[in-house]
């Protein structure tokens, strides 16, 4: 799944530090301002990712997962960005040991150890 030719957490990236650079030289917004725009983004990024994958909640999950946690420090939660870091790659993991256990090799592992003729 990709948005504008990137991976969706490469987008949500480049929004919040566009935010930040915005609100650090043109237009001086406050923290509660830029928690806002990062929570729309990263819940429409959840919205489109999942339209598009029609079965990835993994991907939605964390994605809402990052929009409560930006509107949370916007609105008062007082974490670093260290910790925000830790719950944050906690879930990733959480998710990940979720999803594999839902999902299946397309190809057998017994047919990618076959040699091949040249």
């Amino acid at each position: 799944m990709k948005i504008f030719g990137r991976e969706p957490a490469l987008v949500l990236g480049l929004v919040a530090a566009a935010v930040k650079l915005v609100s650090a030289f043109w237009i001086h917004t406050t923290v509660e301002q830029q928690a806002t725009v990062n929570t729309i983004a990263a819940a429409a990024v959840a919205l489109i990712i999942a339209f598009e994958v029609h079965d990835g909640i993994g991907a939605a999950l964390l994605s809402l997962i990052q929009a409560g946690m930006a509107a949370a420090v916007g609105f008062g939660l007082h974490w670093s960005a260290d910790t925000q870091a830790v719950v944050f790659t906690f879930a990733t993991a959480l998710v990940a040991a979720f999803t594999r256990t839902q999902v299946t090799a397309r190809v057998p592992a017994a047919a990618l150890s076959r040699p091949t003729a040249i």
